[in-house]
């Protein structure tokens, strides 16, 4: 009788270094080894040739719950299943529901868990009007981190956070463990420049960017960081477009500051010139698309090590929401949950990029920023045996044929990925084969912290 329940031979990429043949084997849902050469005997055993093994991907930044009864958890975690996303980090604005207390995030966990196909935690937040009252419970409830704004999109589900409460709230994080993620926009600064292109008349793609040009966002990272730096609290940028935003992110960490910064996948992936251009509306997002030659500096940032976490930002739109002629008009977000890894793996082999990046950025980083490395994260033995295998499998993504979307569209539509996902493992359960979707509902878990020591 075999002592492993799977066992995986093939390329295994991990964060710190590439083994050209090597193996994962499996026992009671966690790692149990990782070696060089063929595997072992398992119950269920799979040499895989050339395919890459890594570890389960931990989207840092995911909307299941923006639009009402639109996506939800039961297509969010259908989608990460088929992207080799064995673990979601769920946003709290939700139409709804903002989750700024601990009873919300009860009843948002047990609406998600009877839903989830692959495991899910929790981002909190604050009701403004409350203050910083209510952020303690949160954590005590389960929330992986906090999430606030420089910017306001809704007075009530999507607030800004002016400059003084801000400061409470990060003095209130800080004394829980956890992290400040901020949304990364100066509200002063985007209206004045919004009320500009609207006096020009201008409402074709160019007017996104135009609204949020770069010092908008540049002033409200120098804010969120200085906030972190004064009242002692881990501070992080939850999605920046611009080299200049990470150069200022590592200036604070190198002073010995907790300064982390994401990158979304669409920054890495899609350029203002060309595809906001030909996609108008469906190409909308906060912050926006850049040129092609900002593009071309993230991706020097990520070798560089100056990217803490790679993540989606993902949000299913219906198709109306994202084609109003008037670019201005549309909702900010676009679905990348399928295509994450997939297009990381295409932009890394491109750029001449190691693709240890992949392992560090989409699961051990984000693993360890919300202290879910306890049990995530890594192919390592007592970790979850959360695995995701991509083969040399060429395809050009188009999100309706694939059947794991709420929505046929998709800014990542056309695009040719060399490698696709060919099977993802959630605790040792495959919960995807590379053609369908095989966990039911409620197989994934509500996710919590560490406990601080």
């Amino acid at each position: 009788m075999s002592d492993f329940d799977l066992s995986l031979t093939g390329t295994i990429v991990l964060p710190d270094r590439v083994i050209e043949r090597g193996h994962v084997a499996v026992r009671d849902g966690k790692i149990a080894l990782v070696g060089e050469g063929a595997g072992p005997e398992a119950l269920d055993r799979h040499d895989l040739g050339t395919a890459m093994i890594l570890p389960g991907a931990i989207d840092a930044q995911t909307h299941s719950l923006s639009q009402k009864n639109q996506e939800d958890f039961i297509w969010s975690t259908r989608s990460a299943a088929a992207g080799g996303v064995t673990t979601i980090v769920d946003m709290p604005y939700d139409e709804g529901n903002l989750v700024c207390s601990a009873d919300a995030v009860r009843i948002k966990v047990e609406h998600a868990g009877p839903q989830a196909l692959v495991d899910f935690a929790l981002y909190g937040t604050i009701n403004p009007e409350e203050g910083a009252t209510r952020i303690a419970e949160q954590a005590a409830a389960g929330v992986a981190a906090f999430k606030f704004s420089t910017f306001g999109t809704d007075p009530i589900r999507f607030p800004r956070i002016p400059p003084a409460l801000l400061e409470e709230c990060f003095a209130a994080v800080a004394r829980t463990g956890l992290t400040a993620g901020v949304h990364n926009e100066d509200d002063e600064m985007v209206r004045a420049a919004m009320a500009k292109v609207k006096a020009a008349g201008i409402t074709d793609y160019r007017a996104h960017a135009l609204s949020r040009p770069p010092l908008t966002e540049l002033l409200a990272s120098l804010q969120i960081y200085e906030t972190g730096a004064q009242t002692g609290c881990p501070a992080h940028v939850v999605h920046c477009s611009l080299g200049r935003g990470y150069e200022i992110a590592r200036t604070y960490r190198d002073q010995g500051y907790a300064a982390t910064i994401e990158c979304c996948i669409h920054y890495l992936t899609l350029d203002e010139e060309n595809d906001v251009a030909r996609l108008g509306g469906k190409a909308k997002i906060n912050p926006p698309i850049r040129p092609r030659v900002e593009v071309e500096n993230l991706w020097q940032h990520v070798a560089a090590g100056n990217v803490t976490l790679i993540s989606t930002d993902h949000v299913s739109w219906s198709e109306d929401r994202k084609t109003n002629p008037d670019m201005l008009a549309n909702a900010s977000g676009v679905p990348g949950l399928e295509v994450m890894v997939p297009l990381f793996i295409k932009g890394a082999l491109d750029h001449g990029v190691p693709l240890t990046w992949a392992a560090k950025l989409m699961a051990e980083n984000p693993a360890r920023h919300f202290r879910l490395d306890h049990i995530k994260g890594a192919l390592k033995p007592g970790k979850d045996a959360d695995i995701t295998v991509l083969v040399n499998r060429p395809q050009v993504y188009d999100a309706a044929r694939s059947g794991h979307n709420v929505v046929g569209w998709s800014p990542y539509n056309g695009i040719e990925l060399p490698w696709s996902v060919a099977g993802t493992w959630l605790r040792g359960q495959q919960v995807f084969d590379g053609k369908e979707v095989l966990s039911e509902p409620g197989t994934g878990r509500f996710v919590r912290p560490e406990a601080s020591a």
